[in-house]
């Protein structure tokens, strides 16, 4: 049976505060933990005022404080910023803290424009290039094992703990697929974001994955996507608007301030371009009543070869993201938790 996990990006919905997003995300990670999703991601971007937070770590140790049993981690760091060492001493604290429950995700997308890129890396030199050896170097201080001959060979990352959280490589390319694969690293693909070419990817990286250390002999992979589920047709399209409006400004360049809510949407002046965007961008997304979104994951899941899907649900109405959250629980007979 497919597994469902959340992507959640904390939006500032219209007419809300970053703060009162937040404690909506905290309270949609224990409802779905309750529902059986298997792991809850957050994101990392930087200098909007549209998403509430900038710094998954931060917001991991809040979230998984706030469960018992759901996964929690990042959909990801952007590690090119970071150091490596850093980065694993943070998810090693976390490990420590909640074990067997925390993930790394990876990627190396600035998240945010070339000025706060500028800004993470003031006075640092970062050359892009050196990304897989940073994902090496993380997995060899999360284990507390570099190879031989490493420059930071016996080095301890503190806290000392017999566990290390998995590495997860994030992409939406086949470049970034060709890398989880010689890493042998595990790969979630955004297909949410719509770029041509995800099955083929996807492919690359189940056929040409190498063994390794950091994830065994065997590939293990899934997607991320965009899904809005209601009981009618024509109330998940209502709903679904908020998101249309959201990326079409977010492409177009406009500044972004929150979720728009639906009355925000229909009252919109779009031209034939915008309704020409926003037609192109549904294609990507699973958006209807419960039937039609069941079949649309399941091809989903067949198309990518891929037993479990993050779903994430920019909905503008708390009330709807979450009972769209449960009435694909039901669909797919997630395990009901008991622990709140």
């Amino acid at each position: 049976m497919l597994k469902l996990g959340v992507l959640d990006q904390v939006h500032i919905s219209e007419g809300q505060t970053a703060g009162e997003a937040l404690q909506e995300a905290t309270r949609l990670i224990q409802e779905t933990e309750r529902l059986g999703y298997s792991r809850f991601w957050v994101s990392e971007h930087h200098a909007t005022r549209a998403l509430a937070f900038s710094s998954p770590e931060v917001l991991i140790a809040h979230l998984a404080a706030a469960t018992s049993t759901i996964r929690v981690g990042s959909g990801g760091i952007m590690l090119p910023h970071y150091s490596a060492y850093k980065v694993a001493e943070n998810f090693k604290l976390l490990e420590a803290l909640h074990p067997g429950r925390i993930d790394v995700g990876l990627g190396r997308a600035p998240g945010g424009m070339p000025i706060a890129t500028r800004a993470l890396q003031a006075d640092k030199f970062v050359d892009v290039n050196k990304y897989p050896q940073q994902v090496l170097d993380l997995a060899g201080f999360l284990r507390d094992k570099q190879p031989s001959g490493h420059p930071f060979e016996g080095l301890l990352t503190s806290p000392s703990i017999p566990s290390a959280p998995p590495i997860w490589m994030l992409g939406s390319s086949g470049e970034s697929a060709k890398m989880a694969a010689q890493l042998g690293s595990a790969y979630a693909f955004a297909q949410f974001f719509g770029t041509p070419g995800g099955e083929e990817a996807m492919r690359y990286y189940q056929r040409h994955f190498q063994p390794s250390k950091l994830l065994g002999d065997k590939p293990q992979a899934m997607i991320a996507a965009l899904v809005i589920c209601a009981d009618t047709d024509e109330e998940a399209n209502a709903l679904a608007t908020s998101s249309d409006l959201f990326f079409l400004q977010l492409s177009t360049g406009q500044q972004l301030l929150n979720l728009p809510s639906v009355q925000t949407a229909y009252d919109y002046p779009y031209t034939e371009a915008d309704y020409l965007r926003i037609k192109h961008t549904r294609q990507t997304r699973v958006v209807g009543s419960p039937e039609k979104v069941k079949q649309q994951l399941i091809e989903l899941s067949g198309a990518y070869n891929v037993n479990e899907i993050l779903i994430n649900s920019p909905i503008h109405n708390y009330e709807a993201r979450v009972h769209s959250y449960k009435l694909l629980s039901e669909l797919f007979d997630l395990k009901i938790s008991s622990h709140s």
